[in-house]
């Protein structure tokens, strides 16, 4: 089944609600991200590893907003520099939170360490799957939580992470702040 853009973005669309229909997010190819966007997004990594690495400091995570549905956490986050807690990243995520047990499922239930570093952490074999690169027009929200200006256009990937079986286990879209 081929995922629509309406699927990949649909942890994002828990974020906005019912205005989610306001959402102004372009499709593109990775080809078309500037420069910098493109080394941050066009990779078959966690997030939280590559801008560890890119800013060369440890990431920390700041919940703004979670659900939980019987076995499945969706939540709103922004992923900032440990050291001066720049906001690095806006993330909205959906995990499926069925094959996570012991010190994952408490570390992802707590909310205070970002996914991919409970994977790094715990050493759980994963892959990522980028399903879309886009472009978004913020508004309020996202410059609130990015430190950006409403109109501004910002960039982003729809990723998928899955068990070594092939499963998937999380759903994340992802948006950059400005360079």
């Amino acid at each position: 089944m081929i995922a629509t853009e309406t699927d990949i973005l649909a942890p994002l669309r828990f974020f906005y609600g019912l205005s989610s229909g306001d959402l102004r997010v372009t499709f593109v190819e990775a080809a078309a991200l500037p420069e910098v966007g493109r080394g941050l997004l066009v990779h078959k990594n966690d997030m939280t590893s590559r801008l560890a690495e890119f800013h060369g400091c440890e990431i920390e995570l700041d919940v703004h907003a979670s659900s939980r549905m019987a076995e499945y956490l969706v939540r709103a986050s922004v992923l900032r520099r440990r050291t001066d807690h720049t906001p690095v990243e806006f993330g909205a995520i959906g995990i499926h939170l069925t094959d996570f047990h012991g010190e994952a499922r408490r570390l992802i239930g707590e909310g205070h360490v970002p996914l991919g570093g409970v994977l790094q952490q715990l050493q759980v074999p994963f892959t990522s799957h980028p399903r879309g690169y886009f472009e978004i027009v913020i508004d309020h929200r996202l410059e609130h939580l990015l430190g950006g200006v409403s109109g501004q256009t910002l960039y982003g990937r729809c990723n998928q992470l899955r068990h070594a079986s092939g499963r998937a286990f999380a759903e994340v879209v992802e948006i950059l702040p400005a360079g």
